[in-house]
């Protein structure tokens, strides 16, 4: 969410950026917030002038009365009571105006960052730069499901009986390499100086409401049933809600957090739900990095945070490449963001393991997170990253080391977590 006083100053930037991110139809909006805020405005000075009045007058009063010139003080009591009318009539109004323009300012986009390319969607995407070879191979790789089920590793069938479409089951060594991976990106990111977290898994709407945008909630977000809970899609959701109404300390910034979860998610839109494999699944396990930091300092670590995972996949010998978005598929709270793809031989073209992005003050100012120096209180910057988001890690772990005889090569990196196993056979 932009500062109003932002938009109440510069217009003309706002309407460009919406322009910019293909969203004209929220053009209008930027004229109805400022004459939202104008009304606002003048209510609140109308208000306190009513009740600076009142004050004055109800010490006239007083003295008044203590004169014994109990007509002059009646006269002014009917003034004080017309002005305590007004302001009663003027509370609830505020309120109905603010909560119009909070609800038509959630919707305006943030600001996007001078490099990020103007483009309509994912298609518009731009390559930055490609880490380690990618190698197809002179035999075939098969499809991840048909790799996993060479070692009896995955069990769709019952999952639809018990769950449904969207969900697996993992087994033997394929869900050993799984938790792994898991393990291995934990500690990937303790070693870069990160605090490890396991937050909730379920939040309250108001901090739904302060992470993301109301489209990517109802595209994403599972909410329980008569309770005011949604089960997290990604573990960035409970953890910059960690801090809703805190004022950190400037000295304690920048706070680097790595955090473990579960994750849940409709997968509403054209892409669908994969039947037979488990790319795009409902349910999935995470490893995430989290960082809040001063305005300034921002920039450098959306530079760290994503070169923190391109190191993690090439140390577990997948060939990655970074793809900037661009404006048009950045989501609304997002300053700047890229992707990180991994290699496929089978496909021969990269899919999405990892995105990396910074938000500004967008959820800071939602959710009430700042920090304090001499000046007094700012506004802190959020950025959050994918480390490894599997069983999707776990494919391309699986296609990159992949044998000719049907066997897969454990990484060096992956192999303390394996029992010091250094491949793994099928069973059938």
């Amino acid at each position: 969410m932009l500062d109003i006083k932002f938009i109440r100053e510069n217009p003309e930037v706002v309407k460009e950026n919406i322009k910019n991110k293909f969203q004209d139809e929220k053009l209008p909006l930027v004229d109805e917030v400022i004459e939202l805020d104008k009304k606002i405005r003048e209510l609140k000075l109308e208000g306190e002038t009513l009740r600076a009045s009142r004050n004055d007058l109800s010490k006239k009063i007083g003295q008044l009365m203590r004169e014994k010139k109990v007509d002059e003080a009646n006269q002014i009591k009917d003034t004080v009571n017309k002005n305590n009318a007004r302001i009663a009539e003027i509370d609830p109004e505020l309120e109905k105006l603010q909560a119009e323009l909070n609800k038509k300012m959630l919707v305006i986009p943030n600001i996007i960052d001078k490099s990020v390319p103007i483009g309509k969607n994912d298609t518009e995407n731009v390559e930055n730069e490609k880490f380690g070879e990618p190698v197809v191979p002179s035999y075939e790789i098969p499809y991840h499901a048909d790799i996993i089920a060479r070692f009896n590793g995955l069990d769709k069938e019952a999952s639809g009986r018990t769950s449904g479409n969207g969900f697996y089951y993992l087994v033997g060594d394929i869900a050993r390499l799984h938790s792994a991976m898991l393990s291995y990106a934990r500690d990937f990111m303790i070693n870069k100086g990160f605090t490890y977290c396991i937050p909730p898994f379920m939040i309250h709407s108001d901090v739904v409401n302060g992470v993301m945008s109301f489209a990517e909630m109802e595209n994403m977000m599972y909410k329980i049933e008569g309770e005011d809970l949604y089960l997290i899609g990604t573990s960035e959701h409970s953890m910059i809600g960690r801090f809703k109404g805190q004022i950190i300390k400037e000295n304690e910034l920048p706070l680097t957090l790595t955090s473990y979860s579960p994750c849940f998610r409709k997968e509403v839109g054209a892409h669908g739900i994969e039947e037979r494999g488990i790319y795009r699944v409902h349910q999935f396990e995470k490893q995430e990095m989290i960082v809040i930091c001063k305005p300034e300092d921002s920039m450098e670590w959306y530079n760290k945070m994503w070169s923190f995972t391109v190191e993690f996949f090439r140390s577990m010998d997948v060939p990655v490449r970074t793809l900037e978005c661009c404006s048009g598929d950045l989501a609304d709270l997002k300053v700047k963001s890229c992707d990180v793809e991994a290699w496929s031989p089978r496909q021969k073209k990269y899919f999405e393991v990892g995105s990396c992005s910074t938000l500004g003050d967008a959820q800071a100012r939602r959710l009430g997170i700042r920090t304090k120096n001499e000046n007094g209180t700012y506004l802190v910057h959020t950025l959050n990253n994918t480390v490894l988001a599997t069983p999707r890690g776990l494919i391309a772990v699986l296609e990159n080391n992949y044998n000719e005889d049907g066997s897969v090569n454990i990484p060096v990196a992956l192999r303390p977590y394996m029992g010091g196993m250094e491949i793994i056979k099928p069973k059938n």
